[in-house]
């Protein structure tokens, strides 16, 4: 989403980098161009304004640091302000009492929905015991999309299908829970194309039937500055706490991410970042402002890894690697862990300078990757385990199989057959310099 507006931070970033000293003139020519880039990606210009100011007095305030080039001291107060813009740090969910209640409201199309059940799939991580509630009386198949959310992540819904009174829903659903222990009701409310007074009346009195400690507006970020506006009347009218940005991964120019916490006072708490159930995050001031400036967010890479992938079978993968057989089908299945992560282009933007590469170099690369997946895939288990079988016929059939030339899949196994001799290479690598570390003389050892 930030694509854009990330390069152009960073095209000023390497002219402030060369800067031999600070002065209010290459300052004020610095933030110009910063203050252009907020106000394309659709930043609301007030904050904009704001922001650029904060960020003149206090780069212009500081004393240099003898060991820090100054460019590089105007940098990091940019990102400071950024961080401080986004809200500081992460603000939780803020539920008590059994059971607790959360509101999900916002417009049509937002993704209310979809962000309830991967709420309640988050929830549930954290042992949490979610109750998810079809309050949306008006659009046709709403209470049908909440049970098969239901069904998907095997969590209970209360769905009263032909109820049109919500406060009657809303009683039966906290008498249900009680009974049947269920901890946390997420309402899944009505929304409409526009705000209208009788949809605000209506949450009004949800609201005040459920008496919810969490009041999320889920935004799709794609709406750009209508989104500050959606945001300031729901908050008026029904008190919101903070809110949910959907679609993050798409391609619009982010303003709203940007604008929403300095207009509202309310903080941003989770993203959705995909389609998929998983694609959603507590929402990071400090890592989303080090993606926007390329400086990459690995730890978010790590604590998506960490959930994706096994450990156990990772370390016997490793040793497997180490003695050298590792086959096509540790491969495939590395192939669709990698898939688990999300996409590649996600991926990418959270190494440090991801930002650089280039949309179509990812694009393509996410394209062989799915070609070689496709090629292991008409394998036979024993082709995958043994690629030595693999004679012309073999290949010939593989290749009509996947879609893609003989050339394709005899460069593929080429380009397998050099990682696993670099495989091979580095577990002999190891195993010398654990002799070596075994023969050396104790003071020498760590």
């Amino acid at each position: 989403m930030f694509d854009s507006l990330s390069s152009k931070l960073q095209k000023v970033f390497r002219d402030l980098r060369g800067l031999g000293k600070i002065s209010e003139s290459n300052v004020s020519d610095s933030l110009r161009e910063v203050r252009l880039a907020l106000l394309d990606a659709d930043v609301n210009f007030k904050v904009a304004r704001d922001f650029i100011e904060q960020v003149r007095q206090k780069a212009l305030g500081q004393e240099v640091i003898a060991s820090i080039q100054p460019g590089q001291q105007v940098v990091k107060v940019i990102h400071d302000e950024l961080v401080a813009l986004l809200g500081s740090e992460n603000a939780g969910l803020q539920i008590s009492g059994n059971p607790a209640s959360i509101l999900m409201v916002g417009l049509h199309g937002s993704g209310k929905t979809t962000s309830s059940g991967k709420l309640a799939r988050l929830l549930q991580k954290q042992a949490r015991l979610p109750l998810l509630v079809a309050a949306d009386v008006y659009r046709p198949a709403a209470m049908e999309q909440i049970a098969t959310l239901g069904q998907q992540l095997d969590i209970p819904t209360f769905v009263k299908q032909g109820e049109k009174d919500v406060l009657r829903i809303a009683r039966e659903a906290l008498a249900h829970a009680e009974q049947t222990g269920r901890n946390t009701l997420i309402f899944d409310t009505a929304g409409r194309l526009q705000i209208d007074e009788p949809l605000v009346q209506e949450l009004v009195r949800l609201r005040d039937c459920v008496k919810p400690q969490e009041i999320l507006l889920v935004l799709d970020a794609a709406t750009g500055q209508e989104a500050v506006n959606v945001a300031t009347h729901f908050d008026q009218a029904l008190g919101i706490t903070g809110s949910i940005l959907t679609k993050l991964d798409g391609d619009a120019r982010g303003g709203a991410a940007l604008s929403l916490r300095s207009v509202t006072g309310k903080p941003i708490k989770f993203v959705g970042v995909g389609e998929k159930l998983e694609d959603f995050e507590p929402f990071h001031p400090e890592r989303m402002a080090s993606r926007i400036l390329g400086m990459g967010d690995v730890v978010s890479l790590v604590e998506r890894a960490a959930e994706a992938v096994d450990v156990e079978d990772a370390l016997k993968l490793e040793e497997k690697m180490r003695r050298g057989q590792f086959t096509l089908e540790d491969f495939l299945d590395q192939l669709q862990q990698m898939k688990k992560l999300g996409s590649l282009e996600s991926l990418v933007g959270m190494l440090p300078g991801g930002g650089q590469v280039k949309p179509e170099e990812i694009s393509k690369q996410e394209k062989e990757f799915r070609r070689m997946e496709g090629m292991i895939c008409a394998m036979t288990p024993q082709e995958r385990r043994n690629p030595a079988l693999l004679n012309a016929k073999r290949r010939l059939r593989i290749a009509n199989g996947s879609g893609v030339r003989v050339s394709e899949v005899n460069t593929m196994m080429n380009k397998f057959a050099q990682m696993q001799q670099a495989m091979k290479k580095m577990g002999k690598f190891q195993k010398m310099m654990a002799r070596m570390g075994g023969g050396m003389p104790q003071g020498f050892r760590r």
